[in-house]
C-alpha cells in the first residue's frame, strides 16, 4: 500500500493560490529601518504589496552544535512593514508571522492586508514576515539544499524557531527596540511554531496567537481519523467501489476520464480516488464563508438530475469542489499524489519530524480504509531520503501529552484559535487551559479563517466576535506588559 504522505502538502499551498482572491495592494512603500537589511531586488519587490519590504538576514546554520559546519550562514529571506509603528519609545510591538512550510510572499499577499494588517494598525506594530528555512528563497545550500540528506540535515522546526529567536533579537537591538513586546502569530504548521515559540522562548515572544494548530495530533493524542470524520456521505462512500469497477472494464479509464472530465487521460483509478479524496478534504478544510465549498458539493450531488448514477453524481460535486476546474480551466486537472520526491520540504519534515499519523479504517469515514501505517511510512522515507521517521520527537521536544496540567503550570500568553468546519481543529486546543492560555473557537469557521481574510460588511457575527475576542485579549496583555 502507497503511503499518504504527501496529501498535506497540498493544502497550505491551496489556502494561497486559490482562497486568496481578495489581496489588496497598499499604495503607500515604507523604507527599510533596519541596519540588517541587505537592499532587495526589483525583482522581489514586486511579488508583494509596495508596503512590505524584502530583505535577507545572514543567517547561523546550525544553532545547536559547534563543528565547523556549524557556523556557516546562509541568507534567510524576510519581510517588514513599518507603516504603523509607534516607535521603540512607545513599546509598540512587532507582530512577526512565524513562517511556515510556503514563500514568504505567499504569506503576505495572503495574510498582509488581512487580520494581521488590522492588529498592526491597531496597536501601531511593525507586521514581519520571517521565511521558514529551506523555504523559498531561504536555502542554506542554494541549488544543492535538496541533493542529499547531509545538505537537509539542518531542516528542523527547532532550528526555525532559533532561526526566529536570533533574527528577532538583531532586529530588535538594531532599532533600540528591546522593550518592544513580540507577538508570534501564524497558522497551521506556522500556528503551532507560534505557539512553540512562546513556550520555548518567552523571553523573546511575549505572545501568541496560533491559528489552527494542531498540537495534539502527534504521537496518538488524537485518534489517527479524526481529520477524515468530517462528513459522511453515502454516495461518496459507494463511489469508491464504483470507479474501481469502471475502470475493470477495457476502456473504463477513458469513460471515467470523461465522466469527471480529466484534462489528461488517467494512468488508473487510484490516481482517479486519490484526487478526489484531497479535493474533498481541502473543500472541508478551506470551507470559508466566501466559497462554501461543502455546501456547494452537497448540492450539486444531491441536485443531480433524476437518474443520474453514483459517477455522475460524484464527478458534479467534483465540479464544484476545492479543485474542480481549478485556475478557470474547463478540465478537472488530476495529478498523481501518492508521488514523493526528494525536493519537497514538507515532505522531509514528514519523514523526519512531524509525523502526523492521519488515517482512517473500514467504516468510519467516508472515504476509503486508509490506516497509517508507520513501517510503510519508513519504508518510504527510506527509499526518497535515506532517513526513518521519529514518531515521539515532537511532543519530547515540545510536549502535548497532559497538555493541561502541563502547560498549566508554567506557560501563559497563547491564544489557540480554531474553526470547528476545519479537520485539523480535532488536533488543536479548544478548551482554556488557564486564564492565559485561552481557547477561542467558532462552530462554522475554517483553517486559518480568522488570520487569513481580510475584514468586511459581509462577515458572519461569529467571525466578528472571533477577530475582536482575539484582538481584545491581545490588547489586555500589551496593557499588561506596558505595566
Amino acid at each position: 500500500m502507497a503511503t499518504r504522505l504527501s496529501f498535506l502538502r497540498f493544502l497550505p499551498i491551496f489556502l494561497f493560490l486559490v482562497a486568496q482572491k481578495w489581496i489588496v495592494m497598499a499604495m503607500i512603500p515604507t523604507t527599510v529601518h533596519s541596519g540588517l537589511l541587505q537592499k532587495p531586488s526589483n525583482n522581489d519587490e514586486v511579488l508583494i504589496p509596495p508596503d512590505f519590504k524584502i530583505s535577507y538576514y545572514t543567517q547561523t546554520l546550525d544553532h545547536f552544535g559547534y563543528t565547523p559546519e556549524s557556523y556557516m550562514t546562509f541568507q534567510q529571506r524576510y519581510v517588514v512593514n513599518y507603516e504603523h509603528w509607534g516607535g521603540a519609545n512607545t513599546s509598540s510591538p512587532i507582530i512577526v508571522y512565524t513562517g511556515d512550510e510556503v514563500d514568504v510572499t505567499a504569506l503576505v499577499n495572503g495574510t498582509g492586508h488581512g487580520f494581521l494588517g488590522e492588529l498592526a494598525s491597531h496597536f501601531k506594530a511593525i507586521l514581519m514576515y520571517i521565511e521558514h528555512r529551506y523555504y523559498g528563497d531561504s536555502m542554506p545550500f542554494g541549488q544543492e539544499t535538496f541533493d542529499n540528506s547531509s545538505t537537509l540535515g539542518y531542516f528542523t522546526s527547532t532550528q526555525a524557531l532559533a532561526d526566529y529567536a536570533q533574527l528577532l533579537t538583531d532586529l530588535r537591538r538594531n532599532l533600540s527596540a528591546e522593550n518592544c513586546p513580540v507577538i508570534a502569530v501564524g497558522g497551521s504548521y506556522g500556528g503551532m511554531l507560534a505557539s512553540w515559540f512562546r513556550l520555548k522562548y518567552p523571553h523573546i515572544a511575549y505572545a501568541a496567537l496560533a491559528s489552527s494548530a494542531p498540537i495534539l495530533y502527534f504521537d496518538n493524542i488524537t485518534p489517527h481519523d479524526a481529520y477524515y470524520v468530517v462528513s459522511c456521505y453515502k454516495t461518496i462512500k459507494q463511489s469508491w467501489s464504483e470507479i474501481d469497477k469502471a475502470a475493470a472494464d477495457p476502456s473504463g479509464l477513458l469513460h471515467l476520464g470523461q465522466v469527471f472530465a480529466t484534462c489528461r487521460p488517467l494512468n488508473s483509478s487510484q490516481e482517479l480516488k486519490d484526487f478526489l479524496a484531497l479535493s474533498f478534504m481541502v473543500s472541508a478544510q478551506y470551507d470559508f464563508p466566501t466559497t462554501r465549498y461543502v455546501q456547494k458539493v452537497c448540492n450539486a450531488i444531491d441536485g443531480a438530475a433524476e437518474g443520474t448514477d453514483i459517477l455522475g453524481r460524484v464527478a458534479a460535486g467534483f465540479n464544484v469542489s476545492a479543485l474542480g476546474g481549478i485556475f478557470g480551466r474547463s478540465c478537472n486537472t488530476v495529478f498523481d499524489i501518492q508521488s514523493i520526491n526528494n525536493n519537497s520540504g514538507w515532505a522531509w519534515q514528514q519523514c523526519t519530524e512531524l509525523v502526523i499519523p492521519v488515517g482512517s479504517g473500514a467504516n468510519d469515514t467516508m472515504f476509503e480504509p486508509w490506516p497509517f501505517d508507520i513501517k510503510n511510512l519508513s519504508r518510504t522515507c527510506k527509499a526518497a531520503f535515506g532517513v526513518t521517521p521519529r514518531p515521539h520527537w515532537i511532543t519530547t521536544e515540545f510536549g502535548g501529552h497532559d497538555i493541561k496540567t502541563v502547560l498549566g503550570k508554567f506557560a501563559s500568553n497563547i491564544i489557540f484559535s480554531n474553526g470547528l468546519r476545519d479537520p485539523y481543529s480535532a488536533g488543536g486546543v479548544l478548551q482554556d487551559i488557564s486564564d492565559s492560555l485561552l481557547a477561542v473557537y467558532t462552530e462554522e469557521g475554517a483553517h486559518t479563517l480568522d488570520i487569513s481574510t481580510p475584514s468586511a460588511p459581509s462577515d458572519p457575527d461569529w467571525l466578528v466576535f472571533q477577530r475582536k475576542r482575539e484582538l481584545e485579549i491581545l490588547e489586555g496583555w500589551l496593557a499588561e506588559y506596558g505595566n
